[in-house]
């Protein structure tokens, strides 16, 4: 597997190493379809030569047989052939067709940029499977603004919906940690009104999220963070689901594996309580599936 193909789909991968263990080929490619007229050049002056079609007859593409061009995502073969041949291709070599859409191969900087807006365009995950949340508050529980009356106190707009999505997360046993930079007591307030942790006056998110995550024993691959500006960008890159909100800094979006469909403050938080809910009802009706007396009456709180 080739880590610059970030677009790699297990099901495509499985099918060809079920061709070479299943003896049916010996080495196999990732390929995606072509019907492409190739040129080659030939001599100065930008001169070319026709290399799989004869110049002089042009078939509509549609009625031509195709040619298979490698994407460089993954290559599988037998062991013993590629010890005695000791290169990739031979014997009975076979091609595993992936989709066009996600054959991007990062070589160069526009590679990385191309393959960066198709991650914003693929189909989003619709579950999250975690076992904390953390979020900024600033920009994340509130639309990023306040108000401040005449004596310095300041208020902030935040939406009940997010405080329904808290409630739920923490009925299936997901506690939800609120980091802020901010030392403000409406930060305390809302946190109390949660039911949830939280840590403010932090500079090093961070270092902070971390030592969090290692005093509760919850691996940090298993974590998801929801961040809207640039000094969310340490602990996002920690955990293994970092999240934007839709409103989030573009720097932020670029490091997100999801970003939200809605903004800070306007149910956000909402939004992400809600895929990492759904996934964990999965798992408990699975369980329901199985007998599982407890996962049916989580279900019914639910």
């Amino acid at each position: 597997m080739q880590c610059t193909s970030p677009f790699i789909a297990p099901d495509d991968l499985d099918r060809g190493v079920e061709l070479v263990v299943g003896d049916h080929a010996d080495s196999v490619f990732s390929a995606v379809v072509t019907y492409e007229f190739l040129w080659r050049a030939s001599g100065s002056f930008g001169l070319v030569i026709g290399q799989n079609h004869n110049p002089a007859v042009r078939p509509h593409r549609q009625d031509r047989e195709p040619d298979f061009r490698e994407t460089g995502a993954f290559y599988v073969m037998s062991t013993a052939g590629f010890r005695a041949a000791r290169h990739r291709f031979f014997g009975r070599t076979a091609a595993v067709q992936v989709p066009e859409l996600t054959a991007v191969d990062i070589d160069h900087l526009h590679d990385l940029t191309l393959a960066g807006a198709l991650a914003q365009v693929m189909e989003p995950p619709q579950e999250i499977d975690v076992d904390a949340v953390i979020t900024d508050f600033d920009g994340v529980h509130t639309d990023d603004s306040a108000t401040i009356a005449q004596d310095g106190r300041e208020s902030v707009r935040v939406t009940r919906a997010d405080g329904l999505g808290v409630e739920r997360l923490r009925s299936v046993g997901i506690p939800l940690l609120i980091v802020s930079k901010e030392i403000n007591p409406v930060v305390a307030t809302r946190a109390a009104k949660l039911g949830v942790e939280v840590l403010h006056g932090v500079e090093d998110k961070r270092e902070v999220v971390g030592d969090w995550l290692t005093r509760h024993a919850i691996p940090a691959d298993r974590a998801a963070y929801l961040g809207n500006d640039i000094n969310d960008l340490g602990p996002m890159g920690l955990v293994g689901w970092p999240v934007a909100v839709a409103d989030a800094h573009p720097a932020v979006r670029q490091a997100a594996r999801l970003v939200l469909a809605r903004s800070g403050g306007h149910g956000a938080v909402r939004e992400l309580c809600d895929l990492v809910v759904a996934h964990r009802q999965e798992t408990l009706r699975a369980n329901i599936a199985d007998g599982g007396v407890r996962g049916s009456w989580m279900l019914e709180r639910l």
